[in-house]
């Protein structure tokens, strides 16, 4: 009996040992306490999730902004997609001194221990947090970056749209005023010719009416001597 309840108790410290945070439901706080997750990777995992939909692959953490292959190193064992979320022990807090035993009944009182003085915080966790901060910040504006990068060809795309149909616009009226001085100048020269053609008859009606006028007179004048 006491063999089965062992293997019980065995099974299930494995099962919690094996079990992993949930990178789709854990907390701000189970995420920071990830090996190398500080509080910044830590809101950018959950901001990253609410804007694109639960991880599908563990893998998929390292679209994060920050979060990269030497990063991911340690934490696969320890990540998951589905599943309870387990949180990962976070480093426990300093204990409390024990308060002091009663005096002795004595005619001499002792004083009281001195309190031990607050931890301060590690230089270390203040510069690994300033690198997490700058690395995101260096992360975002790279990809701030590239969406402009690839939005230029759009807009170049359409400057030259917008070009090539001025082009044709400009083509098209060339043309246009091309066929109406053609027209034009077809018109005028074909009232030239009618007007040239029209002086040569009255030119020609005025030779004769003066022949006729000179041979008429020369009668008169033929007759007269007679």
């Amino acid at each position: 009996m006491k063999r089965l309840l062992l293997l019980i108790g065995l099974l299930l410290f494995s099962a919690f040992a094996l079990a992993a945070v949930n990178i789709n439901t854990a907390t701000k706080e189970e995420l920071d306490a990830l090996p190398g997750i500080g509080p910044v990777k830590a809101q950018a995992i959950i901001d990253y999730r609410t804007k694109n939909g639960p991880f599908r692959t563990i893998e998929a953490i390292m679209k994060v902004p920050g979060i990269k292959e030497g990063t991911f190193g340690p934490l696969k064992d320890k990540i998951s997609v589905s599943g309870a979320s387990t949180p990962v022990a976070a480093p426990a807090a300093r204990e409390k001194a024990p308060p002091p035993a009663a005096p002795a009944k004595s005619a001499q009182t002792q004083a009281p221990p001195a309190a031990a003085p607050a931890p301060a915080p590690p230089p270390a966790a203040k510069t690994e947090a300033r690198k997490e901060e700058k690395a995101t910040k260096a992360e975002a504006k790279k990809e701030a970056k590239a969406k402009e990068e690839k939005a230029a060809p759009k807009e170049e795309k359409a400057k030259t749209a917008a070009e090539e149909k001025k082009t044709k616009a400009d083509e098209k009226a060339a043309k246009k005023k091309a066929a109406d001085e053609e027209k034009a100048a077809k018109k005028k020269a074909k009232e030239d010719a009618a007007a040239a053609k029209k002086a040569a008859k009255e030119e020609k009606a005025k030779e004769k009416a003066a022949k006729a006028a000179a041979k008429d007179k020369a009668k008169a004048e033929e007759k007269a001597k007679q």
